[in-house]
């Protein structure tokens, strides 16, 4: 399934340089400027507020997004540079690159996790842990994956999930190189006390063994 790309709405900026960034500015708005793509670069505005909300919420440089202008035709996008005031640390400029279908693009996809009740581990009480609730993948900006499954069916306590047991959309390749993991089932808690317990008694048992010899 194709992954909702989220919209970022911005107005054609009217006048270049610094002079029209300033009043951008001062109007509550942030300059930025759309290239790339095959087209003329575009001097842009967004509103502070909203970009400063996108920025707060994370993964706003490696977020593909939907750009809509008044009057054009929305076109993908993905910001290259966000420029901040170095003082207040609050975004002054930003460059947007417009890409196209078959672009190649790096993106964080959320990894969902399905069959639990058909998981004998976690049946007999086991816990699964997420290591990576997001994988950054290399995929098409033209079919960029909405999540990645992984199936717990018949998965056990002591097992681990990596990034190999998962089947990937087609065309996807993970970022990174080598068979990271993903998750894993630990043995619950209370069996965990208890083999721990045990084999304080093994090694209690064995000292007084020593002690007597």
């Amino acid at each position: 399934m194709a992954r909702e790309i989220p919209n970022l709405e911005a107005t054609v900026r009217t006048g270049t340089g610094k002079g029209a960034a300033r009043q951008a500015r001062r109007e509550g708005q942030v300059p930025g400027i759309v290239y790339g793509g095959g087209a003329d670069p575009l001097a842009i505005n967004i509103p502070f507020n909203e970009l400063f909300k996108k920025l707060k919420a994370g993964r706003f440089l490696s977020t593909l997004w939907n750009l809509k202008i008044d009057g054009q035709e929305d076109v993908r996008v993905i910001c290259r540079n966000v420029q901040r005031d170095v003082v207040k640390d609050l975004p002054t400029h930003l460059d947007l690159m417009r890409l196209r279908r078959t672009s190649r693009i790096s993106l964080f996809i959320h990894v969902e996790f399905v069959n639990e009740e058909e998981a004998p581990g976690l049946k007999r009480g086991g816990v699964l842990t997420v290591v990576r609730p997001e994988v950054e993948l290399n995929v098409l900006a033209g079919e960029i994956p909405e999540q990645i499954v992984v199936d717990l069916a018949g998965k056990d306590v002591g097992d681990v999930i990596h990034i190999s047991d998962v089947a990937l959309p087609e065309g996807a390749k993970p970022t990174v190189d080598r068979d990271f993991v993903i998750a894993n089932i630990s043995a619950p808690s209370s069996l965990r006390s208890s083999d721990d317990g045990d084999a304080g008694e093994e090694a209690g048992e064995e000292e007084a063994a020593a002690a007597e010899e």
